[in-house]
């Protein structure tokens, strides 16, 4: 059975990738700043259940399959991709827009349930994930460990996603945040539509790339 410190050492690995600035977190930071806490929180709630998703892939041991099947990682690498570069072109479309407030991916008359569906689908586009879980596992992880294991290291990482996520939510939508992002709301969008543009660019090449189907 794995150990407390095993546990520990996965969920603050987990935490350090779960933190670091990526499509993911920039778009939840920027919905909170934009549409407030309860809006992000929502979003955010769909980001950690594409994260979810991608755990039990890596825990269950399809990670290693998908990371082996070559055709499979490629489609979903240009999916993510391009997915990416649409949120690209909608956020330096709104940028370009006097007074501009909000994020390109984002519609006024979203329901709850799209908000979800918005952050599921962003995690969930992005197959580079798998390999963060099976970073994060491996660290708590030996090869004689078992699926009590395996099952614990993966409750862990959920809950500290889903606690990652929250913190965003919280800390981009106050309200001294929420009026900063008002008025840099043109530079705001047009960094983000960089920044998706160099992630969508990235996964593509990552497609694509000669070691990946070789």
């Amino acid at each position: 059975m794995i150990d407390l410190f095993s546990l520990l050492s996965i969920g603050i690995a987990f935490f350090v990738i779960a933190v670091s600035p990526g499509p993911a977190n920039i778009s939840n930071a920027t919905i909170a700043m934009s549409k407030g806490r309860r809006t992000s929180l929502i979003y955010g709630a769909g980001l950690s259940t594409g994260l979810v998703f991608w755990g039990v892939v890596a825990a269950s041991g399809m990670g290693a399959i998908l990371q082996s099947s070559v055709y499979l990682l490629m489609s979903l690498k240009v999916f993510g991709g391009l997915y990416l570069l649409r949120l690209a072109f909608l956020s330096a479309k709104e940028s370009m827009k006097p007074n501009s407030a909000n994020l390109g991916m984002i519609d006024e008359t979203f329901s709850d349930k799209k908000w979800f569906l918005r952050g599921v689908i962003m995690n969930i586009s992005n197959p580079k994930t798998v390999i963060a879980w099976m970073a994060a596992l491996s660290v708590g992880l030996g090869s004689n460990d078992g699926i009590l294991s395996i099952i614990s290291g993966l409750v862990v990482c959920i809950i500290v996603g889903f606690a990652t996520n929250a913190i965003y939510s919280i800390c981009f939508s106050y309200h001294g945040v929420m009026n900063w992002y008002q008025r840099a709301s043109r530079w705001i969008n047009g960094a983000t539509s960089f920044l998706f543009t160099i992630a969508g660019i990235g996964l593509l090449r990552s497609a694509f790339n000669r070691s990946t189907v070789s």
